[in-house]
């Protein structure tokens, strides 16, 4: 027995907002569009849900292909369903964000798929309602690390205190008074100093630091 024959199909797909943070600056992962409509667009990376799978599936799915990277951190921004944002067909996309370190991200699968990191605030025209998902993303992302430390999974395993205000200031879009930064850091007993110093970012060598997720775990009171 055939049901719902009285109602018309839609496509669902998924896109995904993937953020990186390199150079002090919060980036975005794009690439020209390899289909039609829109071929040739700057467009995020995205595609259709399969029949036999969930969309937080299908999300996951995309990232992992995408990246080669599993178990990535990744949020549902939105369902974006306007009755003409595709002019191929009737289809409602439910966007993700998702965040890697830059360093994991390996050079030739990039380049075989034909993406690139661009800066937030230099990114293109996007294909359809893209540029407005990378927005809501990235407002929520903002609101997201005020009150959890997701922040870390921007970064390398050992970073400086300058790379983590740095981090802040970018996803945040504006300064952050140093003196009282590291004041509210020293609070934290989950971000530990180690003995290891970096001499390649300053003469004078900066201690490296690394975030504990047990101890976070243990005392969940955060917000920066």
């Amino acid at each position: 027995m055939t049901f719902y024959n009285e109602h018309s199909k839609v496509w669902v797909s998924v896109d995904c907002i993937i953020f990186g943070f390199d150079e002090s600056k919060l980036k975005v992962l794009i690439g020209r569009r390899q289909m039609d409509p829109g071929r040739g667009e700057w467009s995020l990376y995205g595609g259709f849900v399969a029949a036999d799978e969930s969309i937080d599936e299908a999300a996951k799915r995309t990232l992992s292909e995408l990246t080669g990277i599993h178990n990535i951190f990744m949020r549902q921004v939105g369902a974006f369903g306007k009755v003409d944002r595709d002019p191929g067909e009737r289809v409602i996309s439910v966007a993700y964000y998702a965040l890697i370190n830059v360093k994991d991200y390996d050079e030739k699968l990039r380049r075989e798929h034909e993406v690139e990191w661009v800066n937030i605030n230099e990114i293109p025209q996007l294909y359809s309602d893209h540029n407005e998902m990378v927005m809501k993303a990235w407002k929520l992302m903002k609101q997201k690390m005020r009150t959890e430390p997701i922040g870390f999974r921007l970064l390398p395993p050992l970073f400086t205190l300058t790379q983590l205000q740095r981090l802040y200031e970018a996803v945040g879009g504006e300064e952050i008074d140093k003196r009282n930064f590291r004041k509210r850091i020293k609070d934290m007993d989950f971000i530990e100093k180690t003995e290891l110093i970096d001499k390649l970012s300053s003469k004078r060598g900066a201690f490296l630091y690394r975030f504990n997720n047990k101890a976070y775990k243990e005392d969940p009171n955060f917000k920066l």
